[in-house]
């Protein structure tokens, strides 16, 4: 047996392989057992998986021009309009072959991108683009790696927004700042006092990482380094990262899915896909995500925007296979 599954309580990978919830098998045959993606299991989980929920009910809303609610830049409602439902399905591991995601991405690309590149924050009833003002990392990180994931990569908007991210990181003269959003290089926020933002760090790293290294450019490269020290800057486990108020609880309540709230597995993961998940500063994480299984290796849904989604993703009582599936993955990585 792995090291990681031997190191917890019980093994829950039988329980995640249960044909019964598709999702959850598909990106378990991927990510745990390391099929690839073409072999034949891995797409029949994937065909059952679009059939079935949390993405069945997430595309049955869906409009027929690709938004979701109402047209526009799809910031609003939060956590069913359309740049969560398209983040969300990300997540879920729908099909980005389907010609509803497919819309969705296209959406998204001609409403939601502003004049700089980045993606803008907007819940308008409007077909104008969001300002280059409403750009933050925590929303052009998210939807970069939602259409990287489903394919875009080689789109000149995707690239776009790419070059936007790590301009805005590295803080070279292509990017203009706003007192209010992206104030600054570094991750600097004006929502967190212009200091710099892990939750926004985390969103980013994620787009930057689901980049083929060999696709990288010297940009991205470098924003990848110092979103690396940020994340690593501090022990990923206490949450302390530069703030305006104290520390908050939500970094510590692991939870499925992700908007743009972070917890403190997310970190873990996101510099487990950069190759550093065996650095001895994430020792603190490792203990703390192994604290929080059950007797049975199981892990809860601590955040699970209960009706503020399409579809409840986890029961209401009992442990979450998705959260599990988080853990588990990140401690494959950490531990072998």
């Amino acid at each position: 047996m792995e090291s990681w599954r031997a190191a917890l309580r019980a093994d829950p990978l039988p329980w995640l392989l249960e044909r019964a919830d598709p999702a959850v098998r598909h990106l378990a045959l991927i990510r745990l057992c390391d099929e690839p993606e073409d072999a034949g299991e891995v797409r029949r989980a994937r065909r059952a998986a679009m059939r079935a929920d949390p993405i069945a009910a997430t595309l049955s809303a869906q409009e027929p021009a690709g938004f979701w609610e109402k047209p526009g830049a799809g910031y609003g409602p939060k956590y069913t309009g359309t740049v969560w439902s398209l983040i969300f399905l990300e997540q879920f591991g729908a099909d980005g072959t389907d010609p509803r995601i497919r819309a969705a991405c296209r959406y998204v690309l001609d409403h939601t991108q502003a004049a700089s590149g980045g993606f803008g924050a907007s819940g308008a009833l409007s077909e104008r683009p969001p300002p280059p003002s409403a750009v933050v990392h925590c929303l052009n990180g998210n939807l970069a790696r939602s259409l990287i994931s489903f394919g875009w990569l080689d789109d000149e908007r995707v690239q776009r927004a790419v070059a936007w991210e790590a301009s805005a990181i590295v803080g070279d003269d292509r990017v203009r700042f706003y007192a209010s959003s992206t104030s600054g290089p570094g991750f600097a926020c004006g929502v967190n006092g212009g200091l710099p933002c892990a939750w926004g760090g985390v969103k980013a790293m994620r787009a930057l990482a689901s980049i083929p290294p060999r696709r990288r450019t010297r940009s991205v490269r470098a924003a990848i380094r110092q979103g690396a020290d940020l994340l690593l800057s501090v022990d990923p486990s206490t949450g302390s990262y530069p703030t305006n108020t104290r520390v908050s609880s939500s970094w510590f309540k692991l939870g499925f899915p992700s908007g743009y709230v972070a917890d403190v597995l997310q970190i873990g993961e996101t510099l487990a896909e950069l190759g550093l998940a065996m650095d001895p500063r994430l020792e603190g994480l490792v203990d703390l995500v192994l604290a929080k299984q059950s007797s049975g290796g199981r892990w809860r849904n601590e955040y699970a925007y209960r009706g503020k989604t399409w579809v409840e993703v986890d029961p209401r009582r009992g442990p979450s296979k998705w959260v599990t599936l988080r853990a588990a993955t990140f401690l494959k990585a950490a531990l072998g």
